[in-house]
């Protein structure tokens, strides 16, 4: 536990002091966003706010976690010593991965002064590469007991037994879950303050779900309804220093930003997300956790698929969905206020559905 809280006050810490620099050394460099001519007009007034603050929302985890681990001397699942575990390098790596491209995607549009960075190709081609890299070490990296990080088989609050995938087929799942994860967040991220607030709760509900599967690890606590997951404490650690992260993110990225993450922040956030659904056993259940960035998302494939049906028919004045409502004439901290509950009251009842699976058996 020790080392849980220090990794999320360290993070904390991090992002409230470092992203301040930030914004000044992104400013003089003139580092600034672009704003979509499409977009709705409000938004040409944050035309030039300083952009790619995800990049000390990777060094706040990265501080955060490893002097934890420093600090409080604890390994995986209560072993002494420092080494960090297999699920916690892997899911950094994704984290840290996805985080890379974004910040490719980020520099271009800032460098050549454009909305468009990556293209579309070059951006799944990367995220495919590093969904492909975490998905083999993950399903081939066995502790002592035989366990790896991922399993075969599709959970919802536990794997599904008989739900197993050959391997291909498991790794076009993860593909499709780290691409899904980090480009919904990706989508979101379009009002102040929305995504990372968003974020932080489903980080959070990811600390409390460590900590539960570690207090109820088959290795120490077997069990009927014990949980066969690798490295539950570990993994709490990360969560806590992204939580923190995300905390202290916030306080610069609320209405009226002071910095945006931009896809440096986005991609590397969800696919955090994406990770630690497939490490604990929790893949179906990420659809109602997260269930804003599920919301979000579709609205652009409804729109899109709408809009082709149709001949050029919209559901939704404009797609994401958070836009919708700003042409609808709301403001844009009502808008984000509001989303903010309902994916508070999504963390809610996927946190309720996961501890009443363990309390009932069914």
């Amino acid at each position: 536990m020790k080392a849980i809280l220090i990794a999320g006050a360290l993070s904390l810490l991090v992002t409230l002091i470092g992203t301040r620099f930030a914004i000044t050394v992104l400013v003089k460099q003139g580092y600034g966003q672009l704003i979509r001519d499409d977009g709705p007009t409000s938004h040409h007034t944050k035309r030039g706010t300083p952009t790619m603050g995800g990049l000390v929302i990777i060094v706040a985890v990265l501080v955060g976690y490893f002097s934890a681990k420093l600090v409080s001397g604890i390994s995986t699942d209560f072993e002494p010593g420092w080494e960090p575990s297999a699920s916690a390098l892997l899911l950094l790596f994704l984290f840290v991965g996805l985080g890379l491209i974004g910040f490719l995607d980020d520099f271009i549009k800032i460098s050549k002064q454009r909305n468009l960075g990556l293209r579309s190709k070059a951006k799944l081609i990367g995220q495919t590469v590093v969904g492909l890299i975490f998905a083999w070490l993950a399903i081939g990296w066995e502790d002592d007991t035989g366990r790896t990080p991922i399993t075969h088989a599709i959970s919802f609050t536990r794997d599904f037994d008989g739900w197993k995938l050959p391997t291909v087929l498991l790794v076009v799942w993860v593909l499709l879950l780290v691409a899904g994860t980090s480009n919904g967040v990706n989508l979101t991220d379009g009002l102040d303050g929305l995504a990372i607030g968003a974020a932080m709760m489903v980080f959070g509900a990811y600390v409390f779900i460590n900590i539960w599967q570690s207090n109820q690890n088959c290795s120490f606590n077997p069990g009927m309804k014990c949980y066969e997951v690798r490295d539950p404490l570990d993994l709490a650690v990360v969560a806590s220093a992204l939580t923190g992260a995300c905390f202290g993110f916030l306080w610069w990225n609320a209405s009226p930003a002071k910095i945006f993450m931009g896809d440096t922040g986005s991609l590397s956030l969800g696919g955090a997300m994406a990770g630690f659904a497939l490490m604990t056993r929790t893949e179906l259940l990420l659809v109602v956790i997260g269930g804003l960035f599920v919301a979000i998302t579709m609205s652009v494939i409804l729109q899109v698929g709408w809009f082709k049906l149709s001949g050029g028919k919209r559901i939704f004045r404009m797609a994401p969905l958070q836009h919708h409502f700003e042409l609808l004439g709301w403001a844009e901290i009502t808008i984000v206020v509001r989303f903010w509950i309902i994916s508070g009251l999504c963390v809610a009842t996927g946190l309720g559905i996961f501890y009443s699976e363990w309390v009932t058996g069914v």
